[in-house]
């Protein structure tokens, strides 16, 4: 381990594996969505039927329509004097209280938890293979949990990274997906051992290397078409250039980055207008 402390397998090495990532994109989890729409569908039913214990008290009391019963329902004081002489009412309104916040509290956990991106694929398939001590499937691999948990991990819907990296957007994922073997850290992998087949990457220097790519290709985008244009006689040439640099700039904003549609299109109106005005003015002619 080249000076590194080895764990015990299990939940140890597990938990240290994932604690080694300094990027944070191997805190990952099972989500249980559908062990929580069960719970979120017991929780419903259960205040569906208190509700409607309530609501037969309330039958009962416009049933005896006196005063003392009407007072009850207006005034707060009242309904707890009343109902003292039958526990079963704030027995009732006690467990709506404490159903409702925890039918409320599980539905914003859900709403959060949705919102959370699952794990990329690289990041997975190199969790599995730390997980199963190998490829899943392969002679000799065996998962690091066992009984029911050794199943944790093999359904990629249903699994939730806590740590999903400050830069998401398409180049960067496309970069992590397919060169971060040019991204290594170093520090991080001497930890792995020579015989580990995962390598870590390091996010932060995929994030500068796409900050750099993005500031070159806006520069060529610009300053080419500039150059091209002025360097083209043919009127008719200049529209149709304008038109092509056009179409790659909206495409390079929309694939490339996480952009709204109204910012692809604005940019891209920004982009022509700078192109147009240029072919127009003095210098263009």
């Amino acid at each position: 381990m080249n000076g590194q402390r080895s764990y015990v397998d299990g939940y140890p090495s597990l938990a240290a594996f994932i604690a080694s990532d300094r990027d944070g994109t191997a805190i990952i989890f099972k989500r249980f969505n559908r062990l929580a729409a069960r719970n979120l569908l017991f929780l419903q039913s259960e205040i569906a039927e208190l509700q409607a214990q309530l609501d037969a008290f309330d039958t009962q009391d416009s049933d005896i329509s006196n005063q003392e019963t009407m007072q009850s329902l207006r005034n707060w004081n009242d309904y707890k004097a009343r109902a003292s002489t039958n526990p079963s009412r704030m027995n009732l309104v006690r467990q709506i209280r404490e159903t409702l916040r925890d039918y409320r509290e599980a539905l914003l956990f859900e709403s959060t938890l949705a919102s959370i991106p699952p794990p990329g694929r690289k990041v997975l398939k190199a969790f599995r293979l730390n997980f199963f001590h190998g490829r899943p499937g392969d002679n000799g691999s065996f998962p690091i949990l066992g009984g029911n948990s050794s199943a944790l991990y093999d359904d990629a819907d249903d699994l939730v990274a806590l740590h999903a990296g400050e830069h998401r957007d398409r180049m960067t994922v496309f970069v992590q997906d397919n060169f971060s073997y040019l991204f290594k850290d170093r520090h991080l992998n001497r930890g792995l051992g020579d015989s580990s087949v995962l390598e870590y990457a390091s996010e932060s220097k995929i994030a500068s290397f796409i900050s750099y790519l993005s500031v070159v290709l806006a520069a060529m985008l610009l300053f080419g078409a500039i150059l091209v244009l002025y360097n083209t006689k043919s009127n008719n040439l200049k529209l149709g250039l304008i038109a092509l640099f056009t179409t790659i700039f909206a495409a390079s904003v929309g694939l490339l980055t996480n952009a709204k549609r109204s910012e692809v299109f604005g940019s891209t109106a920004a982009y022509a207008a700078v192109l147009v005005v240029f072919v127009s003015g003095n210098l263009g002619s």
